[in-house]
């Protein structure tokens, strides 16, 4: 085949052989570099009813009670409520003219932050009253505590941490797949195996991040949650927005705001 190959090249102009020549040698394209981000999906354990009129902004769970931070102007508050039966335990309203934003629970505190107040709420886990007031810049959209430190969106790409006794800022971090930085961080959860997990703002995907390097080593869709509402039940909700992992297990709660359920979910390898 070699030997009939340059014999038919011998036969053609000089200029025509000479690009066939180059054509043939030139490098094969390489293939693009596989992605280090793995793709899951949700499986639903259990589905719970979720108050429709709360617009969810941080969720969370310490021990057997439920803590759940609402926003809106008007209409923002944080309450506690039983793991187990959903009962209401106790409830403060922010100011009328608040946002209220995502919310976290340390050893001693409850930690509320606003959407662009710039206020952040040291609140008595107990009583949920609050004890002081601290300020930052920017905005605050989720909250979560990873050990000795708090973790911070502010809608952008960067995960800001913060001491948890003064809510000083100690360093930034900022969130890339693939290399590209991931803008609309959202509610975000610190689960037990040191990853930080992050609603994508107007989507229906949960990061889950590195919080080490800021790179998101896997992407959960969450449009079966969306799906399995009715109609009537989408018209009403907003964008997903809450995420908790129960203690001690890989199962979290998942929820957004104006959703009318609360799911229970496992995240799965997509097929």
């Amino acid at each position: 085949m070699m030997g009939q190959m340059k014999a038919s090249l011998r036969a053609l102009p000089g200029a025509l052989a000479a690009s066939i020549v180059l054509v043939g040698c030139s490098p094969t394209p390489a293939e693009p570099e596989p992605s280090a981000v793995s793709t899951s999906t949700v499986r639903v354990l259990r589905t719970f009813d979720h108050d429709p009129t709360a617009f969810t902004q941080g969720l969370e769970i310490a021990g057997d009670e439920l803590y759940e931070g609402t926003g809106l102007t008007g209409s923002s508050y944080v309450r506690v409520s039983s793991l187990a039966t959903g009962e209401e335990l106790r409830r403060v309203d922010l100011s009328p003219d608040v946002f209220g934003e995502g919310l976290t629970v340390t050893d001693d505190a409850v930690w509320q932050i606003t959407w662009r107040d710039g206020i952040a709420y040291d609140r008595d886990p107990q009583t949920l009253q609050e004890r002081r007031q601290v300020s930052y810049d920017g905005e605050g959209w989720g909250l979560c505590a990873s050990g000795d430190r708090l973790v911070m969106s502010d809608g952008s790409s960067t995960l800001t941490f913060r001491d948890p006794r003064s809510f000083d800022e100690t360093s930034s971090v900022q969130v890339t797949s693939d290399g590209e930085p991931v803008s609309n961080l959202n509610e975000l959860e610190c689960a037990e195996d040191g990853s930080v997990y992050a609603n994508i703002w107007q989507s229906l995907d949960i990061a889950r991040i590195d919080p080490a390097t800021g790179e998101i080593t896997e992407m959960i869709d969450a449009s079966p949650l969306w799906n399995s509402m009715t109609e009537d039940e989408r018209s009403g909700a907003d964008v997903l927005n809450g995420i908790a992992q129960i203690p001690g297990t890989d199962h979290f709660l998942v929820t957004g705001k104006r959703w009318p359920t609360m799911f229970e979910v496992q995240f799965t390898p997509r097929q």
